[in-house]
């Protein structure tokens, strides 16, 4: 494993005192069952509409979102039950995981609101992406779309100062992120995010993808999993493409990243800036 995503320390002991101190929002009740449901062979869309009915938030959320233009349903839902069966027990398992997560991650609205318009346009881009180049199932690329990044709240809540860091790493063009936050903080959004999600227990691509996504040697390193190097790859791209979409034309992370990001996906560095102006289309009709 490279040691860009790794604690820049060599007591052991300090990372783990740090640890105990950060807190990992444990796994809601709500989701667990939820997963359980999702995880039957035959999943039960009533089964899952009963579990979402018991949360008024959650129902309401739910039903807002299927109503909403980003399906354009022709039919309107009804009830919850309705929406479940609209939209499907998969992609209702999305929207309620990111939901959940919005819940359990501490950070006043306003300050989150950028945070997870990003994450939820990231997700977004990659359920498209991985149908053209199938590295994971849509649900999968989602998901890690959504918690990509989960651990910059989460090291916000930690540390007053985090906010500073995390817009320096940000302008760094030359060092690898996450070790602008080692060097910080002895540990980084990368490693703590990954963490939740493993503790959340999110699928194991997800998790490992989550803590490398920075690591741009990872997409050469023939032994890492290849639906891990895929996500690294289409994660960077549509990050370069929010960023275009914002009106930010210099990304530091697609400076570091993206000869080898096209170099993995077989495309050229203009064939990426066509991409970009598909997302950006695609952000368009759903925002």
């Amino acid at each position: 494993m490279n040691q860009s995503v790794q604690p820049v320390v060599s007591d052991k002991q300090a990372v783990d005192s740090l640890l105990k101190t950060i807190r990992i929002p444990p796994r809601p009740s709500l989701l667990v069952d939820l997963q359980k449901e999702l995880n039957r062979d035959d999943p039960s869309a009533k089964g899952m509409a009963k579990i979402i009915a018991n949360d008024v938030a959650l129902a309401a959320s739910l039903m807002k979102l299927t109503n909403s233009s980003f399906f354009g349903l022709r039919l309107k839902a009804q009830s919850v039950d309705h929406a479940v069966n609209l939209i499907g027990t998969t992609q209702t398992g999305i929207l309620m995981t990111g939901i959940i997560a919005r819940q359990a991650v501490a950070g006043s609205a306003s300050s989150m609101a950028k945070f997870w318009d990003f994450s939820s346009k990231r997700a977004q881009a990659l359920s498209a992406m991985v149908r053209r180049i199938p590295v994971c199932s849509p649900d999968v690329a989602h998901t890690f779309g959504l918690f990509c990044d989960i651990g910059v709240p989460i090291l916000m809540e930690r540390f007053p100062d985090y906010a500073e860091t995390w817009t320096k790493a940000n302008n760094e063009f030359d060092l690898p992120l996450t070790e602008i936050e080692d060097q910080r903080h002895i540990t980084n959004h990368a490693s703590i995010g990954s963490l939740m999600a493993r503790t959340w227990g999110l699928p194991e691509q997800v998790s490992t993808t989550i803590l490398l996504h920075h690591d741009y040697k990872t997409l050469e390193d023939t032994a890492t999993d290849d639906g891990v190097r895929g996500l690294i790859a289409l994660s960077t791209l549509a990050e370069y493409a929010i960023q275009k979409y914002e009106g930010e034309e210099r990304s530091a992370e697609w400076h570091k990243g993206g000869a080898m990001v096209c170099q993995y996906l077989g495309i050229s560095l203009e064939d990426a800036e066509d991409w970009c102006e598909e997302l950006q289309d695609l952000f368009n009709t759903t925002h």
